[in-house]
């Protein structure tokens, strides 16, 4: 049941020109720089950038846990402390918040006791796929299953928005799956997701939409298939023993040329153009040509040309 009155008639997220300064030796750095975001009702979005992009001082706000020095942020229309209040935002972390001596069965009783309402203790560990190791200390789980362990507890008020912060570490390639497929099943039914992830391709494979930030500013936003179109240009790789990168690289539109061993890989806006001379001027064969990957787009639109030294604000 959703804790917001009427959740069809709010964003499940909104920043309007957020601000969060902090003060440091060199003078204040702001980690926020006027973010403005609006995240509907059942959108699973990915929240992405660079270390020191203000991603986790966002979070931090629309978690309650940080104040804005300017803007606003409002989560089902209500203060983020608010809408937590109603169990309508559930969180799962990194690290942290796990008692060692206690079982896996013990710690998701124990925070289901916190709760004026509470999804069955039973039910979030299967969801979560820990039922299994429900009488395990908590210390002699390994990294992925205390992950689990931590979205069992995030799923007993039924949350609405569910936020993820790098939700998969430690986890394997079946225990990722298995996760991404619970939330995705869940936006179905209309609950809301936002997660940061270093794992570019599970944004890409399962987010409605991709935010970029950089330097606390908005980049990019869209679906995969649009932050993927963004970085312009296409890659030309082929079999060529002895390859001359330098007659690759004189060809007009080539970004960039790299060789190894038998295979060479062009980076270029006209990949026609390459791909001819290749065919027509070389000895190359099986030439194929893909579009940029989202690890292509993301180095393109968050990479800082300024090289900046500036300390790191996550």
């Amino acid at each position: 049941m959703t804790k917001n009155p009427d959740p069809a008639s709010a964003p499940a997220v909104l920043l309007d020109d957020v601000v969060k300064t902090f003060a440091s030796a060199g003078g204040a750095v702001t980690a926020v720089d006027h973010l403005s975001l609006t995240v509907r009702p059942g959108e699973v979005v990915a929240f992405l950038g660079p270390n020191g992009a203000g991603k986790t001082t966002t979070i931090d706000m629309v978690l309650g846990l940080a104040s804005p020095d300017a803007g606003s942020v409002r989560v089902y229309g209500m203060a983020p402390r608010a809408a937590i209040a109603r169990g309508a935002v559930s969180a799962v972390m990194q690290t942290g918040g796990l008692l060692k001596d206690y079982t896996v069965g013990e710690t998701v009783e124990l925070v289901a006791s916190l709760h004026p309402s509470s999804r069955p203790v039973e039910e979030v560990l299967e969801r979560a796929g820990i039922a299994d190791v429900r009488g395990r200390l908590v210390g002699k789980c390994s990294g992925g299953q205390q992950q689990r362990l931590r979205f069992a507890m995030a799923l007993l008020p039924d949350p609405d928005l569910m936020i993820l912060d790098e939700p998969t570490t430690g986890m394997d390639v079946e225990g990722r799956r298995d996760f991404w497929a619970a939330i995705r099943a869940d936006a179905v039914r209309g609950r809301t997701t936002l997660f940061a992830t270093h794992y570019l391709e599970e944004a890409d494979a399962y987010a409605d939409r991709i935010v970029l930030v950089r330097h606390g500013r908005v980049v990019a936003d869209g679906t995969p298939a649009e932050i993927k179109a963004l970085a312009s240009g296409r890659l030309v790789r082929a079999t060529l023993p002895g390859a001359d990168s330098t007659a690759l690289a004189r060809i007009p539109g080539v970004e960039s040329v790299e060789v190894r061993g038998d295979v060479v890989s062009v980076r270029a806006h006209d990949s026609d153009a390459v791909a001819r001379f290749l065919l027509t001027s070389t000895a190359a064969r099986d030439v194929e040509i893909t579009s940029r990957n989202l690890e292509d787009a993301f180095v393109a639109l968050t990479t800082d040309p300024r090289r900046t030294t500036e300390g790191a604000l996550a």
